[in-house]
């Protein structure tokens, strides 16, 4: 039997009631299109202090987020791309108050919630939810599968035991697994099955925001078809926003409405995904977009290769932080950081001195 293929099989267990479906139905509709903002990200700041010496002082910062601002409307999905270290997991935690922000302002529905009493966070666990990359790791191995679907329902006072397992059969279902494997231990599952479960933990508060975080990152490249499937329905189904952290160009085209690409912890361009895919305006954009594959063998790309290694986030270049690698720096890149702006008056907004000079890889 192939572990991943999803089960959907009639079981007679009572599932919990159509309340899931009849609050999704009441929201707006996953499009990606107009909707008023559900979550403002005003120059949000994580710096991690290094300690050193006999009194284990600071004596630096690292600076994973550096003042970096962007919104998502309600049913959208913002993807977040770049390389491995550039700042979007942080960016995601820090986001859900998983970790304390250094400095910024994350207004949730009108709330600065990084200004928040802790006591105050815990109603809005039910709204803010992630899905965890390692589909391992992110479950408990000593609890069956109801226990952690429900372990969120618990926290938020849901004590009665039959109505946790009846809510964690229902999200079962629904991201395609049977009902009956409540019982079971995640040791049991593969990987796919794992993520899925963690799927169900994630929307079984019925939020209004998750946060992907990688999360077909780990899954073969058949299982990660099927995920990303599951996720765009589950969205439209629930009303659902996300915040959707990859690294891998061609998962963030198919899912994504708008697309953030970071880099060494700032915000480089911000776009819908048509215009970053056919129309870069940063030269750190065309390059991932050189280096991504196409499975079109008459599609010509002109390959992109960077110079130079990644700068430490501990000290990193003054001006822009690409220009120690960029094809197209000046002095200017070296001393003044170019904003993000927009400077053609369409909604793409990029952070280079140059912009109008970026050329897109692809050509037909």
């Amino acid at each position: 039997m192939n572990a991943d293929t999803p089960q959907s099989t009639e079981s007679s267990a009572p599932l919990v009631d159509a309340t899931p479906m009849a609050e999704a139905a009441t929201r707006p509709a996953s499009n990606g299109a107009g909707g008023d903002v559900l979550i403002d990200v005003r120059h949000l700041v994580k710096y991690y202090p290094v300690l050193g010496g006999l009194f284990r002082v600071k004596v630096a910062d690292v600076k994973a987020v550096d003042d970096i601002s962007f919104s998502i409307k309600h049913g959208e999905t913002f993807g977040l791309v770049g390389e491995s270290g550039c700042g979007k997991t942080t960016t995601g935690r820090t986001i859900l108050r998983l970790q304390p922000a250094t400095s910024g302002e994350v207004i949730f529905e009108g709330r600065d919630i990084l200004k928040l009493p802790l006591g105050a966070m815990k109603p809005l666990r039910r709204d803010m939810q992630i899905i965890f990359q390692d589909p391992y790791s992110s479950l408990n191995p000593r609890m069956p599968v109801g226990d952690i679907i429900g372990e969120g329902l618990r926290a938020q006072g849901m004590t009665n035991r039959k109505e946790r397992e009846e809510t964690a059969q229902f999200y079962l279902k629904k991201v395609g697994l049977r009902p009956e494997y409540v019982r079971r231990y995640p040791h049991e599952f593969s990987g796919g099955q794992r993520q899925r479960i963690g799927i169900a933990r994630a929307l079984a508060l019925r939020p209004k925001f998750v946060v992907c975080d990688e999360p077909v990152s780990a899954l073969d490249v058949s299982i990660q078809s099927q995920v990303l499937n599951l996720l765009k329905d589950l969205q439209g189904e629930f009303g659902l926003t996300y915040l959707f952290i990859a690294h891998n160009l061609s998962v963030v085209e198919y899912i994504s409405d708008r697309v953030g690409v970071m880099y060494l912890g700032k915000m480089a361009e911000v776009a819908s995904s048509q215009e970053i895919y056919t129309n870069p305006k940063h030269p750190y954009t065309a390059s991932l977009l050189s280096a991504a594959p196409i499975p079109d063998p008459t599609v010509r790309k002109k390959r992109i290769i960077l110079t130079g290694d990644v700068p430490s986030p501990l000290n990193p270049p003054s001006g822009c932080r690409f220009h120690t690698r960029c094809p197209l720096a000046q002095a200017i890149c070296r001393e003044v950081e170019p904003p993000l702006e927009d400077k053609t008056g369409a909604g793409h907004y990029s952070a280079c001195h140059f912009s109008e000079k970026v050329e897109p890889p692809i050509r037909n």
